[in-house]
């Protein structure tokens, strides 16, 4: 069985857990160290979802990104990663439903994300959801 909580504190399982599971998403960034995550934790604008499984192990996460801009709330789903050897079993689809609710639950309308064309399994479970292809043109300028 699996759980989803929401993080409230940086435990040592949380940061080695991080070390496992953001090289699975990006190899171009490195972890996020304690304090990092600590920010993240803490910041009224963001919810880290940790997923567990039977054995307590953290398998998964999914951060929600809470704003607000002139023209209303906006929330974002950002960086979702299960470990590779618990794939298939659910925890994306869990994590998702418990970002989807707690924006509901803040009064948002609508959640957005993204996801590279090649994460063919994670867009399949992003239309199964219910999100749905927006046609925009995506910027992005770096330093």
């Amino acid at each position: 069985m699996v759980r989803v909580e929401v993080m409230s504190q940086v435990t040592s399982e949380l940061v080695e857990a991080f070390a496992r599971l953001v090289p699975q998403l990006s190899k171009s960034n490195p972890p996020p160290t304690e304090r990092e995550l600590a920010a993240i934790v803490s910041s009224r604008a963001s919810v880290l979802f940790i997923a567990y499984d039977e054995d307590d192990e953290i398998v998964g996460s999914l951060t929600l990104v809470l704003f607000r801009i002139p023209t209303g709330l906006r929330a974002w789903i950002e960086d979702v990663v299960v470990d590779e050897a618990a794939r298939g079993h659910g925890i994306g689809e869990l994590l998702n439903q418990q970002a989807l609710d707690e924006a509901r639950r803040r009064g948002h309308k609508g959640v957005s994300l993204t996801s590279r064309p090649s994460r063919e399994a994670a867009n399949r479970l992003y239309q199964r959801i219910g999100f749905t292809l927006r046609q925009t043109n995506l910027y992005r300028y770096d330093f």
